[in-house]
């Protein structure tokens, strides 16, 4: 699985031109299931997420998470994350899991972050969808649960 997120001072997402999930400081986390991926990715990345220091402390520095910081995470699903760009110029998207399995790993992730004390809003699985976000820094940082040790 891979996650982009990005620190965020506000964030919304629509789907079908209404507003279905907001949040004021936190992180937009856009996820993308790969083929293979099961809970053990989703494990991984929701611990990431949860915990990851990328909010300044009172000096500038880096040293704070989701969790210390009472910030909330706007989490949408992107197969475009698994594009595959290495030949041509049309992206294939082979190596994405299909909606079926996709989906559960997607809620997965959430109930987690919920689980451990995020407050959580999704997108709309498989929706066409307009993501708005004022990105803080701009702090923006790639996970792959493929690269956990």
């Amino acid at each position: 699985m891979r996650a982009l997120l990005q620190r965020v001072i506000e964030a919304s997402v629509e789907a079908d031109d209404q507003v279905i999930g907001r949040i004021d400081r936190g992180v937009v986390t856009l996820v993308g299931v790969a083929q293979g991926d099961g809970p053990r990715d989703s494990r991984y990345l929701a611990e990431k997420i949860l915990h990851l220091r990328i909010f300044d402390d009172h000096q500038g520095k880096l040293n704070h998470s989701l969790l210390t910081t009472s910030g909330a995470c706007l989490l949408v699903s992107q197969f475009t994350l698994l594009a595959n760009t290495a030949r041509g110029r049309r992206p294939d998207f082979l190596q994405a899991a299909a909606p079926d399995v996709a989906a559960p790993l997607v809620s997965d992730v959430a109930s987690q972050l919920r689980a451990g004390g995020v407050p959580v809003v999704e997108g709309r699985f498989g929706a066409r969808m307009v993501v708005r976000l004022a990105n803080d820094g701009p702090v923006t940082i790639l996970l792959d649960s493929r690269e956990q040790g």
